[in-house]
């Protein structure tokens, strides 16, 4: 693994200029996506292991963050052909091209402040994902009964953010 190697190095007290550990995950994994939940769950897999690279080998000085990209590819192709043909003219939204640059900013000194993040590009969109959360805590103080729960869960539900909707629905 590269980043046992960049650590071993900072640890001997070899420099390492600018570790960067760049996975790739997918929007599947990130909200899912109908008729594919052995691809979607290796891909969000990729994205929890991100998170604990990151916080593993920040001390190394190594980033790790992921890329969830939407391109034109032979998978793409097959799943969703007329979506993501190339236009006749005009900006191609899903030529894989668009994603170079946040891969080579993210390889690139310039990202040595950003880790632990998934970053979503398509065409000329970018955005960082909001994975899991924590969210509102309801402590009773003591273990809960099964009959008391559905209220619990509908206030927890009604107090939090709804779930992105999942690819296909």
């Amino acid at each position: 693994m590269l980043g046992r190697r960049w650590r071993d190095a900072k640890k001997a007290g070899t420099p390492v200029d600018h570790p960067r550990i760049i996975n790739t995950s997918s929007g599947a994994g990130l909200q899912g996506s109908i008729g594919q939940s052995n691809y979607a769950a290796a891909k969000a897999g990729i994205a929890g292991l991100t998170l604990v690279q990151a916080a593993e080998l920040a001390r190394y000085g190594i980033t790790v963050n992921c890329l969830a990209p939407a391109a034109r590819t032979s998978m793409t192709e097959g799943a969703m052909p007329e979506l993501v043909k190339k236009p006749e003219a005009g900006f191609d939204v899903w030529d894989p091209l668009n994603v170079a640059a946040i891969v080579v900013w993210l390889g690139s000194p310039l990202s040595a402040s950003v880790t632990g993040r998934c970053f979503e590009a398509k065409g000329g969109e970018l955005s960082v994902a909001d994975g899991w959360r924590t969210g509102t805590i309801i402590d009773k103080g003591a273990r809960w009964d099964p009959a008391e729960l559905s209220t619990v869960v509908q206030r927890l539900i009604d107090e939090g953010v709804a779930p992105q909707k999942v690819y296909g629905t």
